[in-house]
């Protein structure tokens, strides 16, 4: 088991310096971000139900869903077409995913 750990870490660290990427800053970024968009998703939906702007914490909601993916786009070299076409493809259905949570409206269950 350890042999395929070995195996995988250096995978993963001979990719990152296959595209110019640190897999430790990448790993972190995508804890990072997904912690604060479902934090500021959540405080998004709490403005909404109570009547207050929502912009600025879609907002916040958005850049923290995008941030390993720009750093990926940013960063990386030598990147393949279909990295930034699912790249593209994820941001239009993270974008369309919050827009329909956050229009939805509650059902019976939710009163």
């Amino acid at each position: 088991m350890e042999e395929y750990f070995t195996l995988f870490k250096n995978w993963v660290i001979s990719l990152g310096e296959k595209h110019e990427v640190d897999p430790l800053i990448l790993g972190s970024l995508y804890l990072v971000s997904k912690v604060s968009f479902f934090s500021f998703l959540g405080w998004t939906i709490k403005n909404l139900r109570a009547k207050k702007p929502i912009m600025i914490t879609l907002l916040f909601a958005s850049l923290s869903f995008s941030m390993p993916y720009l750093y990926l786009i940013i960063v990386g070299r030598n990147i393949s077409v279909w990295v930034y076409l699912c790249i593209g493809l994820m941001f239009i259905y993270g974008g369309y995913s919050i827009w329909k949570k956050v229009t939805e409206k509650p059902g019976l269950a939710d009163v």
